[in-house]
């Protein structure tokens, strides 16, 4: 290959093709970095690409930001370094421009790449011989010729072995590949330290399907020790109690990796600034970090690191979080991990569809043999569903059959938080309040440092009528997560609502805006009026008489239904009627 730099068009439109590749595709971040540097650079501003700068105009950083404690913009350069390799190994083989970030530099360069012929002795003649190139003079006005053609017949002759020799030793590397690739098909070793997804999920395909399997994760200690040291034990307790993963006591090793590619690393080491600890997420057989967090001096005493820790663990560990979302986004989901990634859906989108989808997938596992009591959890939540809210799957849906899987759920997993709050959702759903908190308390207590356990918890809390009680855990679970369930946000309503804080429950409603449940647009529709927006109240007033004609004109029917206090219906019902809902009573 040969190189040379190109003109500033041509780099323009290798940028274009990047930013529109899959591989750019999943990271707004990367592709907002990438071109900001090479938009600066082509401005002729490289001096102005510092990591200050960086931080402030890509990533909003302010005035005090300190790349001494805030690693974001050697974080996300790396991830962009990463991003680029892989396009350049696959997408972009191609490419007839590529655009690299030096490492110590934020400086792009550019390098115009094309075919070279064989190196040739300075001299131009050829080894061992006196032969000398002697190019024949062009016409005026002819077309050049090509660089073959300039070439005399000995030099042609030595060109051509050398290409024959490139082409055999090429077929030979073919063929070695290919063998490798049967051998580890037909029964060689299956572990791989490729970094191409492709190569994970021919790896995956190769695994047979175990249906209990989820996600494994390791934890790697810096040699440090230290401050570093007590959060990884902060971070280990945090882990164990989840039951969305396999947490792996040994250290990270070759030997510990499987052979699906859904291996995980938290590596935890002292961080940039004295006192501080550095914790970062990443894909074993990529080598992609996922997330990195520095958490200060004053993070990590210890009144402070189990709140930390519990906002870094509920991003990453639940279906909802990091792990499973990469998982999906590169196809690597199989057995539990794609139902529980489909259950997930129906929660976040409540539809018959999506529901029916998620209930087939987790009875299949249970056919199959599955153990896990997070299968029988998910069960008994589905088929509680489907009886209150009219699905048509499973056709012989019941209240009892509801019971019995999380009664399964319960045996089979005497330390499950997901079971047991599973067996409290059923309390919640039918109207047992005490029965529902003391469940919802229990998954709480097995994993405090899961925000989802302490959601459900405060929700009953809530539900029950203890509003001052629930309000401040639903606070902390809503504060944390930025990727949740509407119901979140609707508990955190309620309970503000009763409370008497108008602007927390009304943006607390406000988060809503992707539900069209009748209850979340009630939300919305009282706190539109707490905010004196007519336009909108009107708007709700409309959408909810048309969509849900039979809860407009009687709302109260509908809480009543959902089991809420009767403090809390004669309080909704009476803000919906001064909204204008109706006429009810």
């Amino acid at each position: 290959m040969v190189a040379s730099t190109p003109a500033a068009p041509a780099v323009r439109e290798a940028l274009e093709r990047l930013v529109a590749s899959e591989t750019f595709g999943r990271s707004d971040r990367a592709r907002k970095l990438l071109r900001y540097l090479v938009e600066r650079d082509l401005a002729g501003e490289a001096e102005r690409l510092k990591g200050f700068a960086i931080a402030v105009d890509v990533f909003g950083k302010d005035a005090e930001f300190d790349s001494a404690t805030d690693a974001v913009v050697r974080v996300q350069a790396g991830r962009l370094r990463e991003l680029l390799a892989q396009y350049y190994a696959v997408e972009g083989a191609a490419d007839p421009i590529r655009i690299t970030i030096p490492r110590g530099s934020y400086v792009p360069a550019y390098e115009a790449v094309a075919e070279s012929l064989p190196d040739l002795p300075a001299s131009g003649g050829i080894e061992g011989e006196n032969a000398t190139v002697v190019p024949a003079a062009a016409e005026p006005g002819s077309a050049p010729q090509h660089a073959e053609d300039q070439l005399d017949p000995v030099l042609q002759g030595t060109s051509v072995k050398r290409q024959l020799r490139y082409f055999w030793a090429a077929m030979a590397l073919v063929i070695v590949m290919l063998g490798i690739l049967v051998f580890r098909n037909i029964g060689g070793p299956s572990g791989t330290n490729s970094a191409s997804m492709s190569d994970f999920r021919d790896a995956t395909a190769s695994v047979t399907d175990t249906v209990d399997q989820l996600p494994a994760v390791h934890i790697h200690l810096g040699p440090e020790g230290g401050d570093a040291a007590r959060v990884a034990t902060v971070l280990r307790t945090a882990l164990s109690g989840f039951d969305t993963i396999d947490l792996i006591a040994r250290d990270r090793s070759e030997r510990t990796r499987r052979a699906d590619a859904t291996d995980f690393d938290f590596t935890v080491n002292a961080g940039p600034s004295p006192g501080s600890v550095l914790i970062e997420l990443q894909h074993m057989a990529s080598g992609r970090i996922l997330l990195s967090r520095v958490l200060s001096p004053q993070e990590v005493q210890p009144d402070a690191i189990d709140d930390r820790m519990a906002e870094i663990v509920t991003s990453a560990i639940p279906v909802s979080g990091m792990i499973y979302g990469y998982i999906e986004q590169n196809a690597l989901q199989r057995g539990l991990v794609a139902c529980l990634l489909q259950s997930d859906d129906f929660y976040m989108d409540q539809t018959a569809a999506r529901h029916r989808t998620a209930y087939q997938c987790m009875e299949d596992l249970s056919r199959r043999g599955a153990k896990s009591p997070i299968v029988y959890a998910e069960l008994a939540s589905l088929q509680l569903e489907a009886v209150t809210d009219n699905y048509d799957y499973p056709p012989d849906a019941t209240a009892d059959g509801a019971y019995a899987q999380a009664h399964i759920a319960v045996q089979t997993g005497a330390t499950s938080p997901y079971a047991h709050r599973a067996y409290g959702y059923l309390q919640s759903r039918l109207g047992d309040r005490t029965e529902s908190i003391r469940w919802m308390r229990k998954a709480y207590e097995l994993n405090t440092y899961d925000l989802t356990m302490a959601a459900a918890y405060g929700y009953a809390l809530v539900l029950s009528g203890s509003y001052s009680d629930g309000v401040p855990i639903m606070k902390r679970a809503v504060e944390s997560t930025s990727a949740r369930p509407g119901w979140w946000d609707y508990g955190l309503f309620l309970g503000e609502f009763m409370l008497g804080n108008r602007y927390a429950a009304a943006r607390a409603a406000n988060s809503l805006t992707a539900n069209k449940k009748p209850h979340y647009l009630g939300a919305r529709l009282i706190a539109a009026h707490f905010a004196g927006d007519e336009k909108l109240t009107a708007s709700l007033v409309k959408e909810i008489s048309a969509t849900y004609p039979a809860f407009a004109t009687d709302p109260a029917t509908a809480f009543n239904k959902g089991k809420y206090p009767a403090e809390l219906i004669k309080s909704l019902t009476k803000a919906l009627r001064a909204a204008g809902l109706g006429n009810q009573t």
